[in-house]
């Protein structure tokens, strides 16, 4: 009896320092996240600060910029001229998952749904997940197949049609969409088109608005470990920001649909295929406040 007890407290002796170890890299690992979180919020700033102080030509091939109290354009280049969206498209997915898909409905994920470039480790095969995580990862983080997913509530091809026909229905003339992510480079659309998409979300979906201004979202991987869904609209620090997406390919270059607050009025402002969407939109706003 004394030689098991001896044992047992040998073995418990000896187990003592790899559960402390153990728990020490996990503290660590959490350290760490933390560290590379800071310095991305850092870096965030930065990019601000230098793009405001820089003085040049707005580079998007197309924009526009209108007063959505009274829908008077402010400053508009090629507003009617078609380009590919990119992400952008999210905003569309989204507003059709709102309008068709029960709140509390949930999916499982499955491996067609996983298909798309840029993946999220929090988004995974068999995951049960509901639609407010997938509207969330959709747009904060622009993740791809997050919004792939949401199609698959009422079926791919379903889900294309809802958004062609909600584009129709808001006036969208110029716009069609051939998927839910933004990634299929048929997608196009003009800035006039996402103004209006802009101040229908106002009106009926200002929730969708909040969300893109969120920097707090966490869901865990398959191991259970928390991981942060990174804010990639980098305005969301400003009080300016109302709130929008961002959406980026190399054939569409930089495209932004937000609606920033200026001189007290909520202002819509639209970039399709630019080369510096955040110095863009300070000199659209600078001119805009002059």
């Amino acid at each position: 009896m004394k030689q098991k007890i001896l044992l047992l407290l040998i073995l418990v002796f000896v187990s003592l320092p790899f559960t402390s170890r153990a728990a020490e890299q996990s503290t660590m690992a959490k350290l760490m996240q933390q560290i590379e979180i800071i310095k991305f919020e850092i870096s965030v700033f930065q990019s601000l600060i230098s793009n405001f102080q820089l003085s040049q030509p707005i580079s998007a091939q197309s924009y526009l910029a209108v007063d959505l109290s009274d829908n008077k354009v402010l400053l508009q280049k090629n507003q009617n001229q078609s380009y590919i969206p990119a992400s952008i498209t999210k905003l569309m997915t989204v507003v059709v998952a709102l309008e068709n898909i029960d709140p509390d409905e949930t999916i499982t994920l499955t491996s067609k749904m996983l298909e798309p470039e840029g993946q999220s480790p929090c988004l995974f095969l068999g995951l049960n997940i509901s639609k407010e995580n997938l509207l969330k990862a959709s747009l904060i983080q622009s993740v791809n197949d997050a919004a792939e997913a949401l199609s698959y509530f009422k079926g791919k091809d379903e889900s294309i049609r809802q958004m062609n026909q909600k584009a129709k229905e808001l006036g969208m003339i110029n716009t069609v969409f051939y998927d839910a992510n933004g990634l299929n480079s048929k997608n196009k659309t003009t800035a006039s088109d996402l103004v209006k998409l802009l101040s229908y979300i106002q009106k009926n979906h200002p929730e969708i608005l909040r969300i893109t201004k969120e920097n707090d979202f966490w869901l865990p991987d398959k191991t259970g470990n928390l991981l942060k869904f990174q804010n990639v609209n980098n305005f969301y620090p400003l009080a300016e920001f109302i709130g929008g997406k961002t959406g980026y390919l190399p054939q569409a270059k930089q495209t932004l649909a937000s609606i920033f607050d200026v001189n007290g009025k909520q202002i819509a402002i639209v970039l399709l295929y630019s080369s510096n969407r955040q110095a863009d939109v300070f000199s659209i706003i600078k001119q805009i406040k002059k």
